[in-house]
């Protein structure tokens, strides 16, 4: 069982300054590795179709393991600060985005409050989160139900599953 992890789900699906999703996510990760402690892990990029409108753009998908000192409401202090320097804009829940951060797991704690709710509450059953996060984290544990992200990703709705695929990107 892989525990004290910090995963970080990262996302976008509008250009940014002339950059693809792809390349502002990986500025992003820069940008945390350099405020927040270094990434341990990356997953590779993967497209996911958009939703709740498919007809908006794909969006690029990745996960990160990210070794920090930080507790989990001051990382969220810099993932939204990042969110803001790339041009998240907050209008409507679900829209198209510039870049999206979220904290999937942070060393397993649980908590639901105001401002935070660890595990993130929806990344169990999302198939743009698991197929990235089996990729560095393969024995990794979902604090709430104790299941396995393998018995997870088998879970999912396989239209999902198969509509998530793994982008051939060089950075």
């Amino acid at each position: 069982m892989e525990s004290g992890g910090v995963y970080i789900g990262l996302g976008a699906n509008l250009a940014r300054d002339g950059s693809t999703p792809a390349e502002t996510l990986a500025a992003a990760i820069d940008e945390l590795h350099k405020l927040a402690g270094p990434v341990v892990a990356r997953s590779s990029f993967w497209a996911s179709p958009a939703w709740p409108d498919p007809s908006d753009p794909a969006y690029t998908n990745s996960v990160v393991e990210l070794a920090t000192g930080l507790d989990a409401e001051p990382l969220l202090d810099i993932l939204q600060g990042i969110e803001n320097v790339f041009g998240r804009v907050r209008e409507q829940r679900w829209a198209s985005r510039t870049v999206d951060l979220d904290i999937i797991d942070f060393r397993g704690q649980i908590r639901c409050d105001e401002r935070l709710q660890l595990p993130h509450p929806r990344a169990h059953g999302r198939a743009f989160v698991l197929l990235p996060l089996q990729e560095i984290a393969p024995h990794w544990i979902d604090p709430v139900s104790g299941r396995g992200i393998a018995d997870l990703v088998t879970a999912l709705d396989v239209v999902d599953v198969s509509a998530t695929r793994k982008l051939e990107v060089a950075l």
